[in-house]
């Protein structure tokens, strides 16, 4: 197994600070490791959680459009309603669950 980068380990302690019953999408994450390190998408955050993700909350990073992780759909939503998110049809409602780190450097 391939270890995580520095990015990884940015994306992955990020989505460990999002709090029960909060979401923050890939583009979210991406934009705060571009103002730090420099670089990243959303599609980049989306390899990370999928290779490395399973350590940390990965239920609480959606689509932009509140779609939930692929494949997993079933799980995070039950988990996510178990903690209070809100839903329209099988969409998080982002706008009202989005969670930004007050202090949005990666450790």
């Amino acid at each position: 197994m391939t270890l995580p980068s520095e990015y990884a380990e940015a994306v992955l302690d990020i989505v460990e600070r999002i709090p029960p019953g909060r979401v923050m999408t890939y583009g979210m994450i991406a934009e705060i490791l571009r103002d730090h390190l420099g670089r990243g998408s959303a599609r980049t955050v989306g390899t990370v959680m999928s290779r490395y993700g399973g350590g940390v909350p990965w239920h609480r990073v959606v689509a932009s459009n509140g779609r939930l992780p692929p494949g997993h759909e079933t799980e995070a939503h039950a988990r996510l309603l178990s903690e209070a998110v809100p839903f329209r049809g099988e969409h998080v409602v982002v706008a009202v669950a989005r969670w930004w780190p007050e202090d949005n450097t990666p450790a």
